[in-house]
């Protein structure tokens, strides 16, 4: 049976606070783990702090997804030895390199899938700001160089990089939904056309909420139809702290990030329990679909 897998962001858990105070890691996974997640996602970058966090997660019962901001091919391998000791979901790769055209893209990829597929590790390339993916359409040529490619869809970056009006037209959607029928895992942040993340309580931006979990349930039956009968989607909760997170100007943010976290997570476990009944023969709601 397919399973929806929602963790939380070991970054989104830092606070940055003007008082400094910041949780223990131990007190973080005990949150997560308390506060009904299915796992986090670790940064490998630091192998150690992996092997700390990753038995920490172990102890609840949870489990994760890696980390990776990769700039070489040859960098990817210790991420891949990591994986391979550690387990995880599958990693999560940040193409952090900016090439000028589609073909010097072409080594990095060909590289990093080569060494995962011989590893026997499942590898998503992020779309994120300031890297190889950082434009959506420069990422849809990628898409039709690489047809087959599995991506991690962050798609609030798309939406500030290329400023969508609002509403969405069907063209921008149509963009949009060529991403999502090639994501393999979604990553939970509510942008704004001017904001990389914003308050998801704040009722001035509920239209925004309702564009993210409409191209949210696109995604979800896009991948269903594409995966295993067994397979498991995951969706990362990703609140970031300051700068992300808009703060006042006493250096506090507007807004409880972990609260709204946890409020991402039942909004995404709801969603899903709907797509499971609709297409179960239950009563659906088909007017999140575009």
């Amino acid at each position: 049976m397919q399973k929806l897998l929602v963790f939380q962001s070991l970054w989104a858990m830092e606070r940055r606070r003007p008082d400094g105070l910041e949780w223990p890691l131990e007190e973080k996974i005990r949150m997560i783990a308390e506060a009904g997640f299915d796992g986090a996602s670790i940064d490998f970058g630091d192998l150690a702090f992996a092997r700390q966090a990753t038995s920490l997660l172990r102890e609840h019962g949870l489990t994760w997804q890696i980390e990776a901001f990769i700039s070489t091919v040859e960098a990817l391998k210790p991420i891949l030895e990591g994986a391979r000791e550690l387990g995880g979901t599958h990693i999560n790769l940040l193409p952090v390199v900016r090439p000028y055209t589609l073909e010097e893209c072409v080594p990095y990829i060909e590289g990093w899938r080569a060494l995962a597929a011989e590893a026997g590790v499942k590898l998503n390339i992020e779309t994120h700001r300031n890297e190889m993916t950082t434009d959506l359409i420069f990422t849809l040529h990628l898409l039709d160089r690489f047809p087959n490619l599995r991506l991690e869809a962050d798609l609030s970056h798309f939406l500030v990089g290329r400023e969508f009006w609002y509403p969405i037209s069907e063209e921008n959607h149509a963009l949009i939904h060529r991403i999502l029928d090639h994501a393999w895992g979604l990553q939970g942040r509510v942008g704004s056309r001017e904001q990389i993340q914003i308050q998801i309580d704040f009722p001035q931006h509920r239209h925004w909420v309702e564009l993210f979990l409409t191209w949210w349930d696109y995604g979800m039956r896009s991948w269903r139809r594409r995966a295993g009968p067994d397979d498991s989607l995951t969706f990362l909760c990703e609140l970031g702290p300051k700068e992300y997170a808009i703060t006042g100007a006493d250096g506090y943010e507007l807004s409880d990030r972990w609260l709204e976290a946890q409020k991402l997570k039942s909004m995404v476990r709801d969603l899903w329990a709907r797509i499971e009944a609709e297409e179960a023969g239950g009563p659906g709601d088909r007017e999140r679909t575009r």
